[in-house]
Parts: structure tokens; sequence; C-alpha cells
């Protein structure tokens, strides 16, 4: 789908966005806890989803990963349990990369079918959809029973002598048993054997993993030698970049819009830089999202890499935290920005995923209303687009232990389970508020109204940015520590947006210099009526660079003034 203006991503952990069950169990089986699938994703569903200001839907875990439920009557070899997180399972240990996991499928023997009519039905709505690729490591027992003919497993061919040979699609301990921290033992099925034993997937090249480790998971080998040290060996191209690049070539057969690629600085920028053309070559409208975490290597991963987009974590997600949970002063936001201003468009923008800790949870704010502030800034103070997770936009705490995660204030991604305000939000199907309290339902109309404006607002989805601070630090008409005012500016429209980080009511002025009325070329007015776009209201102002604006803001929100010239 062609997309114009600013991308909205809506992360949705597929699983648990239709599970209507209440019991949810700790660490309490399908039978038991019961699974969403990919047909609760209804007209009305993406419907409402589109209409919070979503332009893309990341579907989290549709790809046939490990598991303990056994669907080995629908031909699905069984995953032995002591390697496999949780009941479910985690969505990043892949079993089969040519497969639709079959927990999300109403009629298992159609899941694929099922995944097809998904993208169908969100396209349909207005919707671009994007799927995860997981190109660092598999399961342990990888295995697919759904690549088309002529496709070789991976490790098939591997010569397992050898610890390491560029041909190998992965690293091996030869002569060595999996061991470790790790139970192996199941009453069931035995002892599970892995001989020899396979590097695990966080980079761990010995045969004894521990619990913090990835151990389900098996590292996938790009022909960097890292046991022997002998280097990089890319000439000839190995065998795993030729299977990675058939397999998002498949996937994005399947119509999707585009991939986000988990741990891709794990994987060597050169694999990326090879493949992203070639795939382009046949899909050019996809795009590629990149999970990278060192700011060291952003430029490498979006200029030799060819990605599209790049996590903000370190930058502006760490410093919004910080700032939301009174740690950090918003002076701070300004090194964000200035540190990536060069690469600023390819920035995703965040304060919610599937890795990251639930706002609203006991670990983070306790309540999701103190980063409505943190919103409007990561929302409107670029182009580049901003991503939220579902049940954000609700307050959702993510304060249950479910099973293997625990209570940790995320949701579980290897579980099933129900997520609570998502669960009363679809009311049985019909997606409304009548379930919501009314902090819920607050909260979910500031993100729509905020994320919307984000469309609506030609100043916020294509026009220039000016960061304020400079000229508001040190005096008495603002906290620098607690507010932070920045300008966009579209051809004849300009807006002036202050977000206040503190709990409670504020009076304040705001300095305009003089050098934002030159670099953006605005004239100036000793008089002018301004509307805030976030309460609707009229502001009688003074838009001169020598002279203070002074406004009430509001506790843990702020205004976003719009001006005509």
């Amino acid at each position: 789908m062609e997309q114009e203006g600013k991308i909205i991503i809506y992360q949705v952990f597929t699983r648990l966005f239709g599970n209507k069950g209440l019991r949810n169990k700790r660490n309490g089986t399908l039978e038991e806890n019961g699974c969403g699938k990919m047909n609760e994703f209804t007209d009305k569903a993406l419907h409402e989803i589109k209409k919070l200001g979503a332009t893309h839907i990341w579907y989290t875990g549709v790809i046939a990963h490990a598991s303990q439920t056994d669907y080995s009557a629908y031909g699905i070899p069984r995953n032995h349990p002591s390697i496999v997180k949780g009941k479910a399972g985690s969505p990043y240990a892949i079993r089969d990369y040519y497969d639709i996991d079959p927990d999300l499928a109403v009629l298992v023997e159609h899941r694929m079918e099922e995944f097809e009519a998904l993208v169908e039905r969100s396209h349909k709505n207005g919707l671009n959809v994007i799927i995860d690729f997981v190109p660092n490591h598999v399961a342990r027992q990888y295995h697919s029973i759904a690549k088309p003919e002529g496709v070789k497993n991976l490790g098939e061919d591997d010569d397992t002598s050898k610890a390491f040979a560029p041909d190998n699609n992965f690293y091996y301990i030869p002569g060595t048993h999996l061991g470790g921290e790790i139970d192996l033992h199941d009453e069931e099925q035995g002892w599970y054997e892995e001989m020899p034993a396979k590097a695990t997937g966080n980079n761990r090249f010995d045969a004894y993993p521990n619990k913090t480790d990835w151990y389900e998971t098996v590292k996938l080998n790009y022909g960097t030698d890292y046991i022997g040290n002998t280097g990089n060996h890319f000439d000839p191209i190995p065998d795993t970049w030729k299977k990675m690049r058939d397999i998002l070539l498949f996937w994005a057969g399947k119509e999707i819009d585009g991939f986000r690629c988990d741990m891709a600085e794990m994987v060597p920028c050169e694999f990326w830089g090879w493949v992203i053309p070639q795939v382009k070559a046949h899909y050019p409208k996809l795009i590629f999202i990149a999970e990278v975490y060192n700011p060291n290597e952003y430029r490498n991963y979006l200029h030799n890499g060819h990605f599209d987009y790049l996590y903000d974590k370190v930058g502006l997600y760490d410093t919004l935290r910080a700032l939301v949970c009174g740690y950090a002063s918003a002076t701070a936001i300004t090194g964000c920005w200035q540190s990536v201003n060069d690469i600023q468009p390819h920035m995703l923008n965040f304060l919610e995923n599937h890795d990251e800790q639930r706002i609203a949870s006991d670990f983070f704010a306790g309540d999701a209303r103190k980063a409505l502030p943190a919103l409007l800034v990561s929302a409107c103070m670029n182009t580049n687009p901003m991503m939220i997770y579902f049940g954000q936009e609700l307050g959702e705490e993510g304060m249950e232990e479910e099973g293997f995660s625990g209570r940790d204030g995320r949701t579980t991604i290897f579980d099933y389970w129900s997520v609570p305000s998502i669960r009363r939000w679809s009311n049985h199907g019909r997606y409304n508020l009548h379930l919501l309290n009314n902090k819920e339902k607050e909260i979910r109309h500031y993100y729509q109204h905020v994320l919307n404006l984000c469309h609506t607002e030609k100043a916020i989805a294509k026009g220039e940015f000016f960061d304020l601070m400079y000229v508001n630090c040190g005096g008495w008409l603002m906290n620098e520590h607690r507010q932070y005012a920045f300008l966009r500016k579209y051809e004849n429209e300009a807006l002036l947006v202050i977000a206040n980080f503190e709990s409670i009511p504020v009076h304040i002025g705001v300095n305009i210099p003089q050098h934002a009325f030159d670099f953006l070329q605005m004239p100036t007015l000793e008089k002018y009526t301004a509307t805030d776009l976030l309460s609707g209201k009229e502001e009688v102002i003074s838009w001169m660079p020598d002279k203070s604006i002074t406004l009430d803001l509001p506790a843990l929100s702020g205004k976003m003034l719009k001006l005509y010239f």
C-alpha cells in the first residue's frame, strides 16, 4: 500500500490480542488459557486501530515458533519442553521460517490461508502490514515442513565436525553434548539430545548456556568466524545469506509491506547491504526496520545496510523514560535529536514495545498519564515514524505474573494469556469503550487525538523542527527541567508545542528567538489569536522575538498552538 505523510505503527502481539479467555492461569496451557487467532482481527477491530491513527500494523509472532503445545496430529514435529521458554514459547525462536504459527489459526491446516486473508483484510481497512524477520537465531529444533520444493533445511548440509565453516548454517562445538544449567529432561519426552552442541543465539560459543542466555535458540552463521577468529568469509556468498534472502522473498510475496528485523545488529551489516537491495528490486515499496541499539552503528546500517528505519531506543526512549520518572531534565531531549540530526527521518520513536516495561507498570511510571507529555514529544517533534504497543493507548499495566516471564512489568511473550485492557476494549468483538473505565477512556482519547494530529497537521507530518530550549533555560519564565518547547513549520502554518511533565498545572513564558523567525521565515505578529489543537480553545498571544508568550499549561499534557501566516 502507498504511504504518505507520517508513519504510525501499531504493534500487536498477535496471540494475545483476540484472546477473550478470563482464566489466565499461571503457566496455563493452550486448553486452559486459550489463544487469540488471526480471525479476531475483524474489520471492526482493524477499523478502530486505523481510527486510532495507525498507518501500519505489526503482527508480532506470526511465523511458526517453538512451543510446548502438541500439533503432531497436523504433521508438525513436537518440541522438547526443556528448550522452549514458557508454554507458548518465544516468537523469536523460529521453528519453521516458511510456516505460520498453528496457535493463531482457527483451522490449523489452513493457517497460511488465514494469514493471507489477514493481510488482505488489513489492507482493505487501510493498514499496511509488517511482520518479524528473525535473522540471527532459530529454535534449537528448527525443521521446516512447509518449505517450498527444492529448498533445503538449515543445517542439512552442514559439516558438523567443524566448529566453523563458511557454508555451515550453524556454529558447532564438535564432540560435545549440549549441557549447562538447563534441565534437559522431561518426564514425557525423556532427554533432549544435541550432539554436537550448537552455539547459542546470544553469541554463546560453548555447549553450556545458562538460564539467562537465549538457550532456546541457536546462532546462525553468516560467515563470521567467532571461534577461530579468522574474520569474515563473505566471498563466495555464504549459504546462509542465500537461504535468508529466499525467506524474505517468500514473505514479501505474501503482499506484506515491511519487515521488522530482530536484533539486526547481531547479523553482519554486509549481509543487509547485499540482501535488502535484492528484495527491493522485486518489491520496491517494502520497508525494513532494524532493531539496532549501538549508536555507533546507526549510520552503517542505514547507509551500507540500506535499512529504512532504526529503533531510537538508547537516545529518545531512554531519555523520555528517565524524564517521565523524574530522573532526567527536559533539556536532555535536545541532545537526543542533535545526536541523530543527520539521520532523524530514519529513526523510529516509541514509548513501549514487547521488550520494554509498560508505562503504567510499577517498574516504570505507575500511571500511564505521566507519559502523555512524552507522547506529545515523541510523536510530534519530527517527521519520522512513531510506534505504539497494543494496550499502551489504554494504560495497560502489565503487572500480572503470567508464567515464564513472571511479574516484570511487561506483557508476556512466552505464555498463553489475555490482556485485561484489550479484552475489555474488544468487548466480545464490539471494539468500543463501554467496558473501559474513565481513566482508560481519557488515555485512549488523548492518544487518538495526538496520533491523528500527526496526519492532519502538515507541520508535523512534513514540516521543519526548531528546538526552543536554548533560549528558555536558566530564567524564571519556564522550568526547563520539566517543560519542553519546540516549533514545527510547514509553508504558511506553524505550531508551537510545549509539553508539561509536571503533575500540576503551570504558568509559564516561552521565548522565541529572532533566529527562529529568520530560519523558519516567519513574520512577527504583535497580537495573534492562535488555536490550541489539543483543547480546541483560542489564545491571544504576541508572536515576537522580544516578548515572551505567557501560557497556562495543564498537568501532564501541554499545548499545541497553531498559527497561519
